[in-house]
């Protein structure tokens, strides 16, 4: 039997160039290894992603005219480098009526909404050429919404145009209004970004996966039914590490104006390097050789900031910078999972 394999890509805004850099070099690996010119969408089972990761997830796995993936790794990251500046771009009005973010959001969506609409057109979550999961959090059923391709190809109530499943999971507070969006059944949803439970995503892949016959949903009688950890190869790839410290003392007697960067910083980091403990508790009761098979890639910052929104062009060069760095430095580990990506198709 074939392993499934997995891509899970976290949540962190702007960083999100990391990523995308990362897998642009992977996507022309795989090519030149299987002399192809298939996308990184093509080459993996499933896909799961958070915020930045799930507009990431839903650009790989838009299908072209022949069912194939229309965009290739390259293409998907040029969102976040050539309209960066644009989506996180704070009007001087606003900036002066709403300081700090404290009466309203930070941004406005019209820039964000403009660029999935060129991107994804008026393609369907039922669409994608792969099984996804792509996070966010329903703030008025109050409970975790989970975009699943799975599920909308069976069920129009949980089928979506892709341009609203990617505002949905990438609504981060205070940084962009909630996303109202609708079904194909005409149901309402009120949905913020995913990170506020799942920034690392790979767990609910995880789980996701589990439950899914992948022998008939991709033809392809060589992959396992209703997979366990040793039938999958999990590559999940993080936005880079942020170890921004936080003091004692300016905490000490913090409110809740004081305490909304910090929380938010915390409870993504924190969430993703929980999932990182979990999964490698659950692969660590493998065999040698399938304890192998999972990947957590979380590169260093460098010089580039942490902030989700910096999308100067001189942070967005370090981020790109940080990404090329990781490649050269993990070129042996990148190569390796190219092999197991091929062998396992």
């Amino acid at each position: 039997m074939k392993k499934v394999s997995i891509l899970s890509l976290d949540g962190g805004g702007i960083r999100g160039i990391i990523p995308g850099v990362i897998l642009t070099y992977l996507e022309k690996q795989l090519q030149t290894r299987s002399n192809s010119n298939l996308k990184i969408g093509d080459y993996f089972d499933f896909i799961a992603g958070t915020s930045t990761g799930g507009i990431l997830a839903c650009a790989y796995l838009i299908p072209d005219l022949n069912g194939k993936a229309k965009y290739c790794a390259e293409q998907a990251v040029q969102l976040y480098l050539h309209e960066g500046q644009d989506i996180f771009k704070e009007n001087i009005f606003h900036k002066i009526i709403n300081p700090w973010s404290l009466v309203s959001e930070k941004y406005s969506a019209d820039a964000l909404e403009k660029n999935f609409k060129d991107l994804f057109g008026q393609t369907l979550l039922s669409e994608f050429i792969k099984p996804c999961l792509i996070t966010s959090y329903d703030v008025t059923s109050r409970n975790a919404h989970f975009f699943t391709s799975c599920d909308a190809k069976i069920n129009e109530i949980e089928n979506f145009y892709a341009i609203d499943v990617a505002r949905s999971t990438s609504a981060a507070p205070t940084y962009f209004e909630p996303a109202r969006i609708q079904s194909q059944t005409g149901q309402t949803f009120n949905l913020v970004d995913g990170g506020v439970f799942a920034n690392n995503p790979a767990l609910c892949a995880y789980a996701e996966v589990r439950k899914i016959d992948f022998s008939s949903l991709l033809n392809n009688p060589g992959k396992p039914d209703k997979p366990s950890a040793k039938d999958m190869l999990i590559i999940s790839i993080g936005t880079g590490t942020v170890k921004k410290p936080y003091h004692f003392n300016e905490l000490k007697n913090a409110g809740e104006i004081k305490w909304i960067e910090p929380i938010i910083d915390i409870l993504m980091s924190g969430n993703a390097e929980t999932v990182d403990y979990q999964l490698k508790q659950i692969y660590g009761t493998l065999s040698h050789k399938d304890s192998k098979d999972y990947y957590r890639l979380e590169p260093p910052l460098h010089e580039a900031l942490s902030d989700m929104d910096n999308a100067t062009a001189v942070n967005v060069e370090h981020l790109r910078q940080a990404g090329l760095l990781f490649i050269e430095k993990n070129q042996a580990m990148l190569d390796e999972i190219v092999a197991k990506v091929l062998a396992n198709q």
